[in-house]
């Protein structure tokens, strides 16, 4: 790469913005009278995460050694410090955000505005960096960037002991901006002219151009007045966006001509002209372009399987892209990139678009966002083998709800316990708590209830199921608890019966001696006096203060006999029992008593407050919403 101004190197990773460096640089060596937040905005395609990622590499103490720093113009690189917490915010909630921050300072708060309150505690000032607000959250039309503009970023820019540096694009930037004091931030547009870097883009432009970089040789690329003359013209012609010089050189290194244009109006200005003239240069529609990106630009997660990606085009092409899939290498390869992952059973391949602005330009141009997504969530679900959840394909189970999200159509899907069960919780939890909760039915309610329980203990499917099953019993929809059971799954127990009985204080199980026949097993439980249905304990000799609701154990009847006349295990009957009983304050553990091994491992969302286990295996406990039983298999 060819020199910066001034005769210093130019950052080998960022090849530019000495400017927005030196901003950056006074920011992190704290100097008088520099604002204690920044924030880097600009359009989508600007470099504000490939800035901050270049930053990073000069306050991380390791990564410093790497970096020709003698070459550097000293005013851009800040002293070496301790690095700075960086919970990055790609993919992520802002919960989960949150939560990064907690683990890097060693903060034992859980709730949001505890972690706030302990970090404003610390003895010393914190720096905090959180990049890639834009790309935050694992559903997209969930609009979680907002969120955690809110519920993150302003709570922390609050903190006068925190210096915070992020990117924001530029709505969310002004936003955040509005409500802080005068002098407290600063925001740094990239497309401003104070900021913008235009020889940087010609660099950029050269560098990209270069065989010893990585160009093929081409007439234009060998030929260094040539390749210089070319970069400048892209600079010109892109302005201030990075993104389209390098979509501009990757379009000319795919060219099937070996010469580059002589016009300077063949070369893009902006990221849609280099979809559209990309296309013409391949002798293709720039329409047929766009549809083989709409899916892309629509995918949620990582990217969409190559299967996958060919049957949405053809559903929001609206005909079979068959031809037009099998030579579309050339066509798309400046604007795609491939990504290699560890599936179920082998490695896949993901497609996915180079820069999250290419999908703001394709979803731009679509007629109608929403009608596309129905075409896609409608392929997706004749892609479940049959209706299965448990065969579908990763990508399907784990992302649909994102699409029906955007599509209006969540809802309506919401009444699947499969899905429930086999989904990845973080992204249907995300998007179920996207629709207003007047809009869901019960089902969707109680996973709604149940997910966070699911995605804090990032629990396998089969666990999912069993909690799933006994929310389903308190909640009384004990249909979509037999469902959970018809999933041929191996569920550690069955929930019997669940009572919504508040205030219970402690349970224990027992026999009713019957006339004829075997004794009843019911379960004791000690309740509030005037409980419906429960009656004064005579044995606690607290009068009229506590009573004892007797239930049957396997049934779902309420007793109300002398509680004289029911029998506890012994001691001996307990310990001869095959299952033992180990709990915490929001977990219980039935294990095997010969073997030690876990049968049943059951997570609450609220503490337990009694416990007990039958000789035969049916487990008995209570929190604050009520009781219920569960027959241990």
């Amino acid at each position: 790469m060819a020199g910066a101004p001034d005769g210093y190197a130019p950052h080998p990773y960022i090849g530019g913005r000495a400017a927005v460096l030196r901003t950056l640089a006074a920011w992190r060596t704290e100097r008088p009278g520099t604002p204690r937040v920044l924030v880097l905005t600009g359009n989508p395609g600007s470099g504000r995460s490939h800035l901050i990622a270049g930053f990073l590499m000069l306050c991380d103490p390791e990564y410093r050694k790497r970096l020709p720093l003698n070459d550097l113009d000293p005013s851009t690189v800040p002293p070496e410090l301790p690095a700075p917490a960086v919970p990055g915010a790609a993919g992520m909630t802002a919960g989960q955000v949150v939560r990064l921050l907690a683990d890097h300072f060693g903060l034992a708060a859980d709730a949001p505005s505890d972690v706030f309150t302990e970090l404003a505690s610390l003895a010393d000032p914190v720096t905090v960096v959180v990049p890639d607000i834009d790309r935050a959250g694992p559903v997209r039309a969930a609009e979680e960037p907002a969120r955690l503009t809110r519920e993150v970023l302003k709570p922390l820019a609050a903190i006068e002991t925190v210096r915070l540096l992020t990117e924001l694009p530029r709505p969310l930037a002004d936003e955040f901006a509005a409500g802080l004091p005068v002098g407290t931030v600063q925001v740094i547009d990239l497309d401003a002219p104070q900021w913008a870097d235009p020889q940087g883009l010609v660099l950029q432009a050269e560098a990209l151009l270069n065989p010893r970089l990585g160009a093929p040789d081409m007439s234009f690329t060998t030929d260094p007045p040539t390749r210089r003359s070319l970069a400048e013209a892209i600079g010109r012609r892109t302005g201030t966006d990075p993104l389209t010089v390098q979509l501009a050189v990757q379009s000319l290194l795919m060219s099937p001509y070996a010469f580059a244009p002589h016009d300077e109006a063949l070369l893009p200005s902006s990221i849609g002209e280099a979809l559209d003239l990309h296309a013409r240069r391949l002798g293709a529609d720039p329409r047929t372009l766009r549809d083989l990106l709409a899916p892309l630009a629509l995918a949620e997660g990582d990217g969409l399987p190559v299967d996958i990606w060919e049957r949405l085009v053809n559903a929001v092409a609206g005909k079979d892209m068959s031809a037009v899939i099998a030579g579309s290498s050339a066509l798309t390869g400046p604007f795609v990139q491939s990504l290699q992952t560890d599936g179920d059973d082998d490695t896949r391949t993901l497609l996915q678009l180079l820069h999250p602005a290419i999908g703001d330009e394709v979803r731009a141009g679509l007629p109608n966002v929403r009608a596309a997504q129905t075409q896609i969530a409608m392929a997706l679900l004749e892609a479940v083998p049959e209706q299965d959840w448990g065969k579908a394909d990763p990508y399907v189970r784990d992302h649909i709800a994102g699409h029906t999200l955007e599509a209006g159509l969540l809802p309506q899907l919401l009444t699947d316990p499969g899905l429930f069960v086999h989904a990845d919780p973080v992204p249907l939890r995300a998007a179920v708590e996207a629709v207003p909760t007047d809009e869901l039915g019960a089902p969707a309610r109680t996973y709604l209830r149940t997910a966070p329980l699911l995605t804090r203990t990032q629990a396998p499917a089969v666990l999912r199921a069993a909690l799933l099953e006994t929310a389903f019993v308190e909640d009384g929809l004990p249909d979509y608890a037999d469902a959970i059971h018809r999933l041929g799954l191996n569920l550690p127990w069955q929930t019997l019966w669940s009572l919504p009985v508040p205030g219970i204080t402690a349970v224990t199980v027992g026999n009713l001696p019957r006339p004829e026949g075997p004794a009843t097993p019911v379960a004791v439980l000690a309740v509030r006096a005037g409980t419906p249905g429960a009656r004064p304990d005579s044995e606690s000799g607290e009068g009229d203060r506590s009573a004892v609701l007797v239930h049957s154990l396997v049934g779902d009847t309420a007793t109300a006999p002398d509680l004289s006349q029911v029998l506890r295990p012994s001691e001996a009957e307990r310990a001869a029992a095959p299952l033992g009983l180990s709990r915490g304050a929001d977990y219980l553990r039935v294990r095997n008593r010969v073997s030690e091994e876990v049968v049943a491992t059951l997570l609450s969302d609220t503490p337990f407050t009694a416990v007990d286990l039958s000789p035969d295996g049916i487990l008995l406990v209570a929190t604050e919403r009520g009781a219920k039983a569960l027959r241990i298999r």
